[in-house]
């Protein structure tokens, strides 16, 4: 066995998880075969995605962000493609930041490649239990034209709705409706998505909340897509006739995931804000040769 060893760390936000990879000055080489292999639940880490930790100075796809932010969260996800977002993943990112010492509580600017996201890190409790994340998401846009979903031999009106990565959201009864969501259902028209699109079943609550399943591309049903609920609560509100720059006021809606829960807010201004958990679970070191095997 080769005694190169490599660092990784394991976390998740609302049981959405990750393999953490701190590599600060980029020089790690990560291939589509190498994440899937890391990702692997039976012969590998096994998660949703890869977050790679790099200095956004030392990436290229990030160096022009370096002066707004320090770090850059290269995310992948489990089928090794590249993602531009994962609203989950910052939340833990920038806890990993913070474990490491890298960042305080407070505010941090996290670059990723639908840009600069800002990042609250709460004061810890009096027990000490790490205190929520929240993430300034961006704005959504609602791209124009009808889409619909299909499962099976149910088909569902969805809303376009895009948090810097796709997503197709969509209404209905019971949860259950969404049948097997490791497999993609299937969305129309294709020209609405080019590069394929996450899928968001959402069943009302009660006031203002809301519960989903989502298929996430790339990945397959997850225990939660934080931008997933922040597509979420924005076609919802639009639903409900709620249009925070036209009642002149933040709404915010609670989204039950199969993983927890996370309450997301809408500004005047459009910014979406998700606020929920991030834990780091295990840190440990693998077998550098292993991700590498043919």
């Amino acid at each position: 066995m080769s005694t190169a060893q490599t660092a990784f760390l394991k976390g998740h936000g609302t049981e959405n998880d990750f393999v953490i990879l701190p590599d600060h000055d980029g020089l790690m080489e990560l291939s589509p075969a190498a994440v899937a292999r890391l990702c692997d639940r039976r012969a590998g880490i096994g998660a949703d995605g890869v977050l790679r930790v790099v200095r956004s100075a030392a990436h290229p796809e990030a160096r022009a962000m370096a002066d707004e932010a320090e770090w850059f969260m290269d995310y992948r996800n489990s089928d090794g493609s590249i993602a531009e977002m994962c609203g989950n993943g910052v939340r833990v990112f920038a806890r990993y930041l913070q474990r490491a010492g890298l960042v305080q509580e407070g505010d941090v600017a996290v670059a990723t490649r639908a840009g600069v996201r800002r990042v609250h890190i709460a004061k810890a409790g009096p027990d000490g239990t790490p205190g929520a994340v929240t993430v300034a998401m961006g704005r959504a846009a609602l791209p124009e034209g009808d889409v619909t979903v299909t499962v099976g031999p149910r088909s569902w009106p969805a809303r376009n709705v895009n948090m810097g990565n796709p997503h197709a959201v969509l209404f209905v009864d019971d949860l259950a409706d969404a049948g097997n969501l490791y497999d993609a259902p299937e969305v129309a028209p294709a020209a609405a998505y080019p590069d394929g699109t996450n899928v968001e079943f959402v069943a009302d609550r009660g006031p203002r909340h809301v519960a989903m399943r989502v298929h996430e591309r790339g990945s397959g049903e997850t225990r939660s897509c934080g931008t997933g609920a922040c597509a979420v609560m924005v076609a919802t509100a639009r639903r409900d006739g709620l249009d925070p720059a036209v009642v002149g006021h933040p709404v915010t809606y609670t989204v039950d995931v199969p993983g927890g829960r996370l309450v997301i807010g809408e500004l005047p201004d459009g910014t979406v804000e998700m606020t929920g958990p991030a834990v780091i679970v295990a840190e440990g070191r693998f077998d550098t040769a292993w991700l590498t095997a043919s």
